[in-house]
């Protein structure tokens, strides 16, 4: 038995920036929603999808904010985009599938937590966690817990995180920490590349164990002086965008109630309202 989990927010992007545009009766815009339908309908459609829930960022700031001034918000965002977001909650519960709207975490602490809690279930053979964001790499363990980019039908085990980024799934927050994560708005350390972080970190997993003095690294880095120089001067700040780059596994939400019994009764409202087909299953 597999369970899929599949980051709403990601979904909900790529379909506004990928659908034509779809104007309800009312004149908003729906081409994102109307399109996550199909997209969502494809999924439940396929044999071995038997467990689904799916995770929005309902607000788009998070707790994240109050420990750093500088991490993303809403500022920027397409509102015709945003006025989809209550429109594809709506669309998945309709489909049948469990919604995660998150308000104080992230929707990627959502897919976390679950992934965390139906791993101690061994009933679950194998956890997809349907989204190709690097940050969601962190959770991968073996190939019982994978990352799945359903636009580019790619599956990322442990070890193809290994071999794209260079370190293990643990490593990737201290990645994105000192090499910084421009969606997020985490900055990172200066001077530190992918290729410079991958090698120190697959040799010492982690900042905490990286030493202040480059003469005491135990791997051979180009510019290693300067990377230790700046690490050693940044390292609270290092520290900081570590803790903003870890995915929360404690997020109170339930991952007991995923199977999917079919669509709800208020799926031909929803689908009429956007003008959209109701699908059949």
């Amino acid at each position: 038995m597999k369970a899929h989990l599949v980051d709403g927010t990601y979904e909900l992007f790529r379909m506004y920036y990928g659908a034509p545009s779809s104007l309800d009766a009312e004149g908003r815009e729906v081409g994102a929603a109307r399109a996550l339908v199909r997209t969502l309908t494809g999924l439940l459609r396929q044999d071995d999808v038997t467990h689904v829930g799916i995770a929005f960022d309902h607000v788009i700031e998070s707790f994240r904010n109050d420990l750093f001034a500088g991490y993303k918000t809403g500022e920027g965002m397409d509102p015709l985009l945003w006025a989809q977001f209550p429109i594809a909650e709506r669309v998945a519960a309709a489909l049948g599938i469990t919604v995660w709207p998150m308000v104080e975490f992230e929707a990627d602490d959502a897919l976390a937590s679950a992934a965390a809690q139906l791993a101690e279930d061994p009933a679950f053979l194998q956890i997809v966690i349907c989204s190709p964001d690097k940050d969601l790499a962190q959770c991968i363990v073996g190939d019982r817990i994978v990352g799945f980019d359903r636009r580019k039908r790619v599956l990322l085990d442990e070890d193809g995180v290994r071999e794209k980024f260079g370190i293990s799934p643990a490593s990737i927050p201290d990645f994105l920490a000192l090499v910084g994560d421009s969606a997020d708005g985490i900055p990172g350390i200066p001077r530190w590349g992918a290729k410079g972080a991958a090698a120190v970190l697959a040799h010492y997993g982690h900042i905490e164990a990286i030493p202040d003095d480059a003469s005491a690294w135990e791997v051979k880095v180009r510019g290693s002086a300067a990377l230790a120089e700046n690490l050693a001067a940044r390292r609270e700040d290092a520290m900081l965008y570590r803790r903003l780059a870890t995915l929360r596994t404690d997020v109170p939400i339930d991952a007991s109630v995923l199977e999917w019994r079919g669509p709800s009764d208020d799926l031909a409202e929803v689908c009429a309202a956007l003008g959209e087909k109701l699908p059949t299953f």
